[in-house]
């Protein structure tokens, strides 16, 4: 049970000391002990600690004392007031000072147990925590995109390739799978970093406001246009533009922004001065632009110009190793920005994540942990936190009687299905072995083509 963690208990009472230590020690865990705090403080700085037991009252220096340092120098050290019933508002003044818990004497073995228990897990989790969050921040990032997989260090080396040319850059991938991430990263390491990134998405506007917010407009040009002003074109000069769903822009658009490109030319809408303009394109869509050039529905010319370096993004469901690092991500993303201690996620929950097929890839996941950490009412997030995620909505609402033998057929069926039939994944999932996973599979007649 001890995990080889390693507590100090600091106390001038030697009974205290001793029977602290006994207990602890036949808990399993390695204790050491210090009559007063000049010896803890001593002792913290040659062997780290995972907790410590402080007495608040101690004739050399005062518990309060020793508790700033140790929080100061070992903030990762949890530390327990040790106090008489006298003295139970200063433990709760300690608690705001950094302590972790407090301990009243006399204290009960059982008692003794459960706290340290308690702070035992929350030390692990915080620890595992510190890991993971070193692993996000580390090898795993790559300026604000997260993933160890294969495929995502394909596209890592493939914007360390294309970063510093000129070239026109087209990204295709679903949405949600993170396009304007990996465009910001290619203008971040171009030549072209100390310039604007400006962005537009094409198929938020009509025509008429897209051609004005990209070619910007002079006053008097139409109605409304009570100004003079720059669009998108003028304000990358100098840096980058993005194009965000290229595939929706207007045959006419598609005619103008290729002259753009070819002659770094351009007139606002109303004007008739040629403006000249300097800019990396970068453009992004979820449809396949090829058929649609099969289709006569996009410029065939438009097309070999956009795809000079062509990026394939991919789905979060080919990326199913990233998942617990996209997750934790935004759960201390979350954590911070809503103020819920929700300090990790469990095991089963990420492997529930993992099976789960991501329509809406990266957003997906944002979404869902937002949700799961703002409605969660405990520290750890479970696979109770994410059931919504597989709810059928056509039949939850169906007041339908069925037998329990039914219901876990249909559970099971659905279970194979969501992870595509690999039965290590379903037996997880499900909390049962692969033996009896098959004995269920063949008693109820369940096969990969039903």
């Amino acid at each position: 049970m001890g995990e080889s963690l390693r507590i100090l208990v600091v106390d001038d009472e030697l009974i205290v000391r001793e029977s602290l230590a006994g207990w602890l020690n036949r808990a399993g865990y390695e204790v050491n002990t210090a009559q007063g705090g000049l010896e803890a403080l001593e002792m913290m700085g040659s062997g780290g600690y995972d907790l410590v037991f402080l007495d608040i009252r101690m004739p050399d220096i005062n518990g309060m004392q020793v508790l700033k340092t140790i929080k100061l120098n070992h903030p990762a050290t949890l530390v327990v007031m040790i106090t008489a019933y006298s003295s139970v508002e200063t433990a709760i003044e300690a608690m705001k000072s950094g302590a972790d818990d407090y301990l009243v004497k006399p204290f009960e073995p059982d008692s003794l147990q459960l706290l340290t228990e308690k702070l035992m897990n929350q030390k692990r989790l915080l620890d595992e925590n510190i890991c993971l969050r070193r692993q996000i921040d580390g090898s795993t990032r790559y300026l604000d995109l997260i993933g160890s997989s294969a495929c995502m260090k394909r596209v890592f080396s493939f914007i360390e390739q294309v970063a510093g040319v000129d070239s026109p850059v087209l990204l295709q991938g679903e949405t949600g799978t993170g396009k304007e991430l990996v465009a910001k990263a290619i203008h971040a390491r171009s030549n072209r970093r100390h310039g604007p990134f400006v962005t537009i998405n094409c198929g938020a506007f009509a025509e008429s406001l897209l051609e004005s917010e990209l070619f910007g407009h002079e006053v008097g040009s139409f109605t409304g246009a009570v100004r003079t002003q720059k669009g998108r074109l003028e304000m990358a000069h100098g840096g980058t533009l993005f194009l965000d769903e290229i595939g929706e822009i207007p045959p006419k658009m598609q005619v103008d922004m290729l002259r753009v490109l070819q002659e770094k030319r351009f007139h606002r809408v109303g004007g008739r001065r040629d403006l000249h303009v300097d800019f990396r394109l970068i453009s992004a869509t979820h449809r396949n632009l090829r058929k649609r050039v099969a289709a006569e529905k996009f410029r065939q010319d438009f097309y070999f110009r956009l795809k000079v370096i062509e990026i394939e993004i991919p789905p979060l469901r080919e990326r199913a190793d990233d998942i617990p690092l996209l997750a934790l991500h935004f759960l201390h993303r979350f954590r911070r920005e809503t103020g819920k201690d929700v300090q990790n996620i469990r095991d089963d929950a990420l492997a529930l994540l993992q099976s789960y097929p991501w329509p809406g890839n990266v957003r997906e996941l944002e979404n869902v942990i937002e949700r799961a950490v703002v409605l969660a009412k405990t520290t750890q997030l479970g696979k109770r936190d994410f059931g919504f995620l597989f709810r059928n909505d056509d039949t939850d609402t169906e007041d339908v009687p069925i037998s329990m033998k039914d219901m876990e057929k249909n559970h099971i069926h659905k279970t194979l299905k969501l992870v595509h039939w690999n039965i290590s994944k379903a037996a997880t999932l499900l909390e049962i072995n692969r033996v009896t996973l098959h004995n269920k599979i063949k008693r109820y007649g369940l096969k990969p083509s039903d």
